[in-house]
């Protein structure tokens, strides 16, 4: 079974928390944007096959090794779909408007995506924004660039056996995020936080630009025995 899905989530305010970034009369427009749930490509594939192995397959159809190899089934859930979106934010001190997000200015025309993650590495341009110390808005929008993706295979072992006609015990192996991948968080948003030297190039990122966590689903195995009757 397989099924993709291309969609462009866009709200007002999240459906998490209902809330306006911008309540300020004169911006209540910019609240309009992508929603940090909405996700442009979402691939979701699931499998079961029946080894080739035993009594009435292609292998092993006598003896020890029927026994051994015969009746085991591998199955699996495969995924793969966009980060979330998230907007690049800045100091409000200058902006002074409470209740309201100031984002960063924009000042090149194109985010470039670095795809780095851990600390010193950036996974955007983090000279493509810079902090606002006027008392105004900055002219990013919300949600503009998004995060990393999602690469998961989860993996499972089954076979079961006859006890009695109407017993029967299923030996259960599964692994969760197979292939041990990380997912990570999106990065620190803030150009604030950001130090230049100056000429202009980066001096330190201190958290901006910077992926410094992941989601706690590394790999994981479980056994188990079910029993039906």
């Amino acid at each position: 079974l397989s099924a993709r899905t291309f969609s462009k989530a866009i709200a007002y305010a999240d459906e998490a928390d209902s809330t306006l970034e911008f309540n300020a009369p004169e911006v209540l427009r910019r609240n309009r944007a992508r929603t940090t749930y909405d996700r442009t490509h979402n691939l979701q594939s699931a499998f079961v096959a029946e080894l080739p192995f035993g009594h009435g397959k292609r292998w092993a159809q006598q003896g020890w090794a029927r026994r051994l190899l015969g009746g085991w089934q591998l199955n699996g859930i495969f995924s793969s779909y966009s980060g979330t979106p998230f907007s690049v934010t800045a100091s409000g001190t200058s902006l002074n408007a409470p209740n309201n997000t100031q984002t960063a200015d924009q000042i090149k025309p194109v985010v470039k995506i670095l795809g780095g993650a851990g600390p010193g590495q950036s996974f955007f341009d983090p000279l493509a924004f810079r902090a606002v110390t006027g008392v105004r808005f900055g002219n990013s929008g919300l949600n503009i660039l998004r995060g990393p993706g999602v690469v998961n295979l989860d993996l499972g072992l089954f076979r079961e056996f006859g006890v009695r006609e109407r017993v029967k015990i299923q030996f259960r192996a599964e692994a969760f995020n197979a292939t041990n991948t990380p997912h990570f968080n999106n990065p620190g948003t803030n150009v604030s936080n950001l130090q230049l030297r100056p000429d202009g190039l980066v001096a330190q990122l201190r958290g901006f630009s910077e992926i410094t966590g992941a989601q706690n689903d590394e790999r994981q195995f479980r056994f188990g025995l079910r029993v039906s009757f």
